[in-house]
């Protein structure tokens, strides 16, 4: 123990080092017309790159160089994601399979190859062979990102033509790791489960007939049941979570590593360790937090007073984490709505009313309804605001009994559509290794010999 506490001393003492040196002045970032973190001063983002994949709509830019809010669109290859839900529904078919399909190759499938290709993606959902034991249950992870990201890239080891770069061969690796999400996220929550919650060990082996949403909720559950309503909602999560553009986080991070002509699992596993962040995927479980507190401190969940004082005080910085963040509300991109929030939501009545939950889901709807006057009261409008996904989709999760571990990592079986997208569109298209300019604002210094040094 005295050696653990001597440890921590020691890097107690480096670690002030580095706060002291490694601050940067503000001021230098307008001085050098630097966009802190490839943002404009008014939110856009930096344009880096060109893509025929994804596009988020929230605003319009007019003549003058200003933006002007619009209605949120989430655009796959051209098409609206509205319309393909709305078609999956009026089909009867889960439509996040069709999603991926679309994403891939850019077009909309016939039914002859959706049907092919869901069949072709079930066939592959099982690990290989002692992958389960050997990488999975031998080595279990507190965190099931942190699962995720080691099982990809374990799956290099397994793969008998890892660093092939021709277009086929990653499209085989990303086919297979888009298959396979879904079960290293659940085994690695069974693993977690046992080992360090010592509860019960469930592996129920993956079903080729079943949709990526009926075989994830088969396989965290004990008794491998669900209700076709369940598995309708979260297919259309997995759908509206499928891609967002090459801007965001996660996605760029894949441009960024496959530039470097690097193999498939590291490209994806780097994507998986951006989604990971707070700032990134794990969006949904602070909302999650928030709420827990607002139902503890509003008595009457059906007042419009008690909500709306106490959405002040968390504007305030007078509760729940002091930071006068109000989770779920706002985005970089979209300003008078979020499409994807509009479409969960809607869908979540039903869920809310078989499970009871519709009081639950009326306080969700009055937070929607108040917060952006609490916050442009309290902060003026210098830009609108309006409720996203995060807001709805962790309450989405809770009727589905899903476990907070899993939020995240639902986001990720969502988005490997994505990123495998945006992979292969980086191999044919891109041809050139990403690298920015960082301007060193520390000056040279004179060299000081050892023997000189106090």
């Amino acid at each position: 123990m005295s050696g653990e506490n001597n440890a921590l001393s020691f890097l107690g003492r480096l670690s002030k080092k580095t706060e002291i040196n490694d601050p940067i002045d503000p001021a230098l970032y307008e001085k050098y017309n630097v966009k802190s973190g490839l943002r404009y001063a008014d939110g856009r983002g930096v344009l880096v790159g060109l893509t025929r994949i994804g596009d988020v709509v929230g605003y319009d830019i007019d003549e003058n160089g200003n933006k002007v809010a619009v209605p949120g669109k989430l655009i796959y290859r051209g098409y609206n994601v509205e319309d393909i839900v709305r078609d999956s529904e009026k089909n009867h078919q889960f439509g996040y399979e069709q999603c991926v399909y679309l994403l891939l190759f850019g077009e909309l499938p016939t039914q002859k190859q959706l049907t092919e290709f869901t069949d072709f993606i079930g066939s592959l959902r099982a690990l290989p062979g002692y992958f389960t034991e050997d990488m999975i249950m031998k080595a279990p992870s507190s965190d099931i990102m942190n699962k995720i990201a080691r099982g990809v890239l374990a799956s290099y080891s397994y793969d008998p033509d890892p660093e092939n770069r021709s277009v086929t061969n990653i499209l085989r690796q990303c086919i297979e790791l888009i298959s396979r999400f879904s079960t290293l996220a659940a085994y690695g929550y069974q693993a977690k489960r046992k080992y360090y919650e010592g509860k019960s060990l469930y592996i129920h082996n993956p079903l080729p007939e079943l949709s990526t949403a009926e075989n994830f909720l088969r396989l965290t559950r004990s008794n491998k049941t669900y209700s076709r309503l369940e598995a309708e909602i979260l297919d259309l999560a997995l759908i509206l979570h499928a891609e967002h553009g090459g801007g965001n986080n996660s996605s760029l991070t894949v441009h960024v590593v496959s530039s470097a002509d690097t193999d498939t699992y590291s490209a994806i596993a780097s994507a998986v360790g951006s989604l990971k962040g707070r700032r990134h995927g794990g969006a949904n479980i602070r909302v999650m937090e928030m709420m827990d507190d607002i139902k503890m401190h509003v008595k009457d969940w059906s007042s419009e007073k008690q909500i709306t004082d106490y959405l002040y005080k968390i504007a305030q910085k007078k509760a729940f984490d002091r930071t006068g963040l109000i989770y779920g509300q706002g985005h970089a991109v979209y300003t008078i709505s979020d499409p994807r929030a509009q479409l969960l939501r809607d869908k979540a009545a039903g869920l809310a009313k078989e499970k009871g939950c519709e009081e639950e889901l009326h306080l969700y709807n009055e937070i929607e309804r108040i917060a952006p006057s609490v916050l442009y009261e309290l902060h003026g409008q210098k830009k609108r605001i309006c409720t996203n996904v995060d807001f709805y989709s962790g309450f989405v999760y809770s009727m589905l009994n899903i476990p907070r571990d899993l939020y995240t990592p639902l986001f990720a079986i969502s988005r490997i559509a994505g990123w495998s997208a945006h992979r292969i569109e980086e191999i044919v298209a891109g041809k050139r290794i990403y690298r920015p300019a960082y301007k060193n604002v520390a000056g040279e210094r004179e060299y000081v010999c050892m023997s000189d040094r106090k």
